[in-house]
């Protein structure tokens, strides 16, 4: 029965494949162009080296760990999934820079042109991440038919999608912000300004934090569902219970597959002068493109769950599983566009308080973040106590995979956005004609919202998938009948809904650290380099990444470390019934943390775009500089802390499941 998901998982590559071609095909456009390019690729691919090498030591020790304390299958899992993890990043930041100077060469000709080619590189990572983790998940058990080791593998996933996404994000923001904080507020020169000694380190960090990071993070959500899954369902159904989720799975990618050649935009009656219409009416084009793929692969998706249901479980309580789950993903995607796009009125509102400043800017984003987690909280509260009727433990799980079934075309969209901010950057650097940035202006904010999409999506299946870890914990650990109104349980509640906040703190420090020393050298080459501001010199750019670089490989340990001691001590010293409370309390503040962090920093990035687009005095007035400074606030929480806690409520459930053994020689 594998052989047909093992077949899809191939197809997937392929045309993964033929749209990695269709780039290729197209031309890079001028020496400056492929410059730019060129030196934003070998930033990346050097920090993401230097990354492996500091990865690869922590890696070899925690598999001996597994190995000595659990079984050599279990470390040898653990370092299949860690292997494909990176390599889905590594993979997805290489076709990444390979399509951003194509893809402002490609809107010299159309917005349609340029949309297509920024679509492309984006399916390229959806289909390649979306095969490599159904192919992986199929190997393991293959090589082990045993479920237990799957958590292993779903545990190497997850750390090296943290260390990514934690490095990658305080790199990409350090860079980011202070960029942003002397260029544009203190030079009053435009964004992406090639004067500007930072804007190299700043498009690297799109893809080191945006690509690499996102690809490897939704790599490991993607498992870790299908893992959860497996957990639960094999001792309730046998093999079926592994079949299941694969089958679903596969379906998911084949309807990505159809969905994606639905994304398409027209070109005008003009001959392609797409950029003969305003903003809005370019952005709201591209939206519905991208609504219509994903619009057809959920309705492909959810056909295809019912016969996958009757035909290997004969259950229509999982239909009803899966079928919830993507409604909390419809759900997720549409609140977030709500709180992010400026069609409504959370960025507009924060646009239009930027006229009194800054500091009525961020208050105003920060209340619509906090209020964006209502929505998201009561459907996934409701949506589980609905999926717990009809499905039990299993159904939960089983949700997880539903809300990631059409992942591929989800990541594709998500993956879309940083290619086309990097595009746009180059269009800037390479001194393009205006007509080319307003295009990729337009591309850029839709792509900012699926950006946040994505994260919502990522951060609705963690819910999910950390509620099945916690229901596949409780049963290992025979917790199932626990009280939570013990003292042990309180307490490790309160430690777990801490972590987070303590998670937070540490990398939005990081960048807060990584920025001070960004801008004293970006105010330093504009100091002492005669004539950089006149534009008759060139800046130091390699200065600036090799800077950003090692700050955050040096900040990027702590955290990581943390996710994975914090449950292990506390199993160790204060039992199980304290660890069940401390996952549960790392949920329930992870979930709402990562929902506001990422819905307030796409607003306030959105609120500043919109003024950028010529609104409430444009670019270079003072609410255009307000607005700047709500973005550098925002970005951090939207890149770096947001994101990463996904990961965090994850590795700590795995980290839990993974070491009873070890915690009951203590009990």
């Amino acid at each position: 029965m594998l052989i047909l998901p093992f077949s899809i998982s191939i197809l997937a590559i392929i045309f993964g494949l033929f749209s990695f071609l269709q780039i290729k095909k197209s031309s890079e456009g001028s020496d400056k162009i492929v410059e730019i390019s060129s030196a934003i690729r070998k930033g990346a691919i050097t920090f993401l080296k230097r990354e492996f090498k500091i990865l690869f030591l922590i890696l070899v020790l925690i598999a001996l760990c597994l190995g000595i304390l659990i079984e050599f299958k279990a470390g040898l899992a653990f370092l299949i999934g860690a292997t494909l993890s990176a390599t889905a990043g590594f993979l997805g930041m290489m076709v990444a820079t390979k399509s951003n100077g194509r893809v402002a060469n490609s809107a010299l000709k159309s917005l349609s042109e340029g949309f297509r080619m920024a679509f492309h590189g984006g399916t390229v990572i959806g289909m390649f991440v979306t095969s490599l983790g159904l192919l992986g998940i199929i190997l393991v058990w293959l090589l082990f038919k045993a479920p237990e080791v799957l958590i292993s593998f779903a545990f190497g996933c997850s750390l090296i999608a943290l260390f990514l996404r934690v490095g990658g994000g305080m790199y990409t923001k350090s860079a980011d912000i202070g960029a942003d904080l002397v260029g544009k507020i203190e030079k009053g020169i435009p964004e992406d300004d090639p004067r500007n000694p930072a804007v190299i380190a700043d498009a690297v960090g799109d893809n080191v934090g945006d690509i690499a990071g996102m690809g490897s993070d939704l790599f490991e959500s993607y498992v870790s569902a299908i893992a959860a899954t497996t957990v639960i369902g094999v001792p309730l159904y046998g093999v079926r219970g592994f079949v299941f989720p694969i089958f679903l799975a596969s379906a998911g990618i084949l309807a990505s597959i159809i969905g994606s050649f639905f994304i398409r935009i027209k070109k005008s009656a003009k001959g392609g002068a797409s950029a003969e219409l305003s903003f809005q009416q370019q952005t709201e084009k591209i939206r519905k493109a991208m609504q219509r793929g994903m619009i057809l692969a959920n309705g492909l998706m959810v056909i295809s769950a019912y016969f996958i249901s009757q035909y290997i479980l004969k259950d229509l309580g999982v239909f009803f599983a899966v079928v919830i789950g993507l409604a909390i993903g419809i759900l997720l995607s549409y609140s977030i566009q709500y709180y992010t796009s400026d069609k409504y009125s959370p960025v507009l509102s924060i646009a239009r308080a930027s006229k009194t400043g800054a500091s009525l800017n961020i208050i105003e984003g920060f209340s619509q973040g906090l209020v964006s987690v209502v929505i998201p909280a009561l459907g996934v509260g409701i949506g589980m106590i609905l999926v717990y009727k009809f499905a039990g433990l299993f159904g939960i799980a089983v949700s997880s995979v539903g809300i990631l079934s059409v992942l591929g075309i989800n990541l594709s969209a998500d993956c879309y956005g940083p290619v086309v901010d990097n595009a746009a950057g180059i269009a800037e650097m390479a001194s393009m004609p205006d007509i080319v940035r307003k295009r990729t202006d337009a591309l850029d904010s839709v792509g900012n919202t699926t950006a946040a999409t994505g994260k919502g999506f990522a951060i609705g299946s963690a819910g999910l998938a950390a509620l099945a870890w916690l229901a596949a914990f409780a049963r290992t650990a025979n917790l199932e009948t626990l009280s939570l109104i013990t003292p042990e349980v309180i307490g490790g509640f309160f430690i777990g809904a801490a972590l987070p906040f303590l998670f937070c703190s540490l990398t939005m420090k990081a960048v807060s650290r990584g920025a001070f020393i960004v801008v004293e050298e970006v105010r330093r080459q504009f100091r002492e380099i005669p004539g950089l501001m006149e534009g008759k010199s060139r800046p130091d750019y390699s200065r600036c990444v090799d800077i950003t670089t090692r700050r955050a490989l040096k900040s990027m340990i702590l955290p990581g470390v943390l996710a994975i001691s914090v449950p292990i001590a506390v199993g160790i010293f204060l039992g199980l019934e304290s660890l069940a409370g401390l996952l549960l309390g790392t949920l329930v503040t992870g979930f709402l943390l990562a929902v506001m962090m990422a819905n307030a920093g796409g607003a306030w990035d959105n609120a500043k775009k919109y003024i950028e687009a010529g609104n409430l005095g444009g670019k270079g007035s003072q609410t255009h500089k307000a607005s700047v400074v709500g973005d550098t606030v925002g970005d951090p929480f939207k890149d770096t802390a947001g994101p990463s806690l996904n990961i965090l409520i994850k590795v700590v459930g795995v980290v839990s499941l993974i070491f009873i053994p070890l915690f009951l020689l203590f009990a």
